[in-house]
Parts: structure tokens; sequence; C-alpha cells
């Protein structure tokens, strides 16, 4: 779609709470069109959670802007680097705790893939509808990827492609009890603090656990676990071991490993 291709539609009106609210989702808008950052900043006029605090036209503009404002998303349109990969992985080196939003001019399978896997939380074309795009950014600012129905294909495609591939001893490798339950919880949407109070241990033996489970079923992070009981139909109890006592666990002298994926395929 060309440049206008997220229509705003019709105006709407901004409910009278939307100036005192304390909390918004701060955006930056990094685009080469001026049109199409006029269309986002219209499009996010009128919702009470949005709110654009920079703009940026070239890669570096986007990079400074991503180390200077304070933002939860920087929306980063992929025709502005030679390489948009390696863009994305220098924007999220230097603002780690953001959440990286790649425009492309249309849907791109390779892209999709390869951004996804670095730790990109969202690819999405200019043919995306605005209220969908608006969406997507509240649950990208929440922490959760987010892939328009084809780029979910695209991944999953992907990955049982890659799980058809010679792994070994693979599938027969066995959970402990422990272990099982940690990966259902990371299954369900937990994050490592919920994991560890449900379990009763600490933030750093969860990521220890998971570190050992990536290393047996062969997978990356988070995304991988999930996909990789998707595919092999693994189901997982999570009553099937009861909380441990804090002290019962001692953390392994492990570094520790960042609780979400940003700009590597470490494990989380």
């Amino acid at each position: 779609m060309a440049s206008a291709a997220l229509s705003t539609g019709e105006p709407r009106v901004a409910p009278p709470s939307m100036e005192s609210r304390e909390q918004f989702i701060r955006v930056i808008v990094a685009d080469s069109q001026a049109i199409f950052r006029a269309g986002l900043r219209k499009i996010f006029a009128v919702e009470d959670d949005i709110r654009v605090v920079g703009q940026a036209e070239t890669l570096d503009q986007a990079i400074s802007a991503a180390k200077k404002f304070s933002a939860e998303i920087l929306i980063f349109e992929a025709a502005l680097a030679e390489n948009p990969i390696e863009a994305s992985q220098e924007i999220l080196k230097q603002a780690p705790a953001l959440r990286l939003a790649v425009v492309t001019e249309t849907p791109d399978q390779e892209l999709t893939l390869e951004l996804f896997r670095r730790g990109v939380h969202t690819i999405v074309s200019r043919e995306i509808d605005s209220e969908l795009f608006v969406d997507c950014l509240r649950s990208i600012a929440k922490g959760e990827p987010w892939l328009e129905p084809h780029a979910v294909k695209w991944v999953l495609e992907a990955y049982r492609t890659h799980g058809t591939r010679p792994h070994g001893t693979r599938s027969k490798v066995q959970l402990t009890p422990k272990e099982s339950l940690i990966v259902s919880c990371v299954t369900q949407g937990m994050k490592n603090k919920e994991i560890a109070a449900r379990v009763g241990t600490t933030e750093q033996v969860v990521k220890n656990y998971l570190r050992k489970v990536y290393d047996k079923l062969g997978v990356a992070d988070r995304l991988e676990l999930a996909l990789y009981c998707l595919n092999n139909r693994v189901i997982l109890d999570t009553k099937q071991a009861p909380p441990a006592a804090p002290t019962a666990e001692p953390a392994h002298p492990q570094s520790p490993v960042p609780e979400t994926a940003d700009t590597s395929k470490k494990p989380s």
C-alpha cells in the first residue's frame, strides 16, 4: 500500500478524560514519508492512551531519538536502512527496553521471520488496518509479541520445517517435574518473577532452569519453546509439582539472563 495505507477513517471524538491520564504509551515514529507520519499522528490523536513523543525521518535520527526520548515503542520504517536487520539490532542495542515495530512497504516473509527471530516485537506492512495497528501497539507495549495472521502462519511453518530436521534424541528428552512446571508457566505467558512466585523459588533459579530446558529441547527462546510444545503436542500440567521453598533450590553459578529477548537468541 502507498504512504496513505494506514487510513485514518472518520474523525473520532477523544474521551474527556484523555488529557487527565497519567500513563500513556509513548511512541516514536521514524519514517521517511511525511504523509505517513502525519497520518499516524492523526490516528493516535484520538486515542486516549497513545502519544507521539518523537519523530525521525532518517536512520541516524531514529537512533538518536531512541536514545533521547523516553518511549515504550519505536515505529521504524524498514526502508530507512539498507540493512533493516542490522539497523534494528543497533536500535535495540542503544535502547534495550524499547519495543520495536518495524513497518515494511509490503508483506515480506523472509524479512519478517529474521526480524522476529532477532527480538523485534512486531513487523507489519503499510497495508495494515489502522485500528488493528493500534491494537498491535497496545499489545507490544505490554511486552507481548504481535504478528498479523499471515505472519503467524510464516512463523509456524518455519518452525515446523525446522522441527522436521534431524535433532538426534531431541524427541526422547524428558523434562523433570520442576522443569515441566516452569515450561507450563512460560507457555501461559508468565514472566520470570511470576513463575518464581508460583514455583516458590527465585528469578535466577528460574532463568537457570530455562537455560537447561532450552539446551535439552534445542530451542532458543520463549517463542520457540511455546511452538515446540505446540508442534510436538506436549501437554503440561501446572499442578504436577508442588511449590518449593526458596532455600531448597540454590541458584547455579551462571550469568544472569535477560528476562525478555532483545537483540540476540539468548534464552530468557
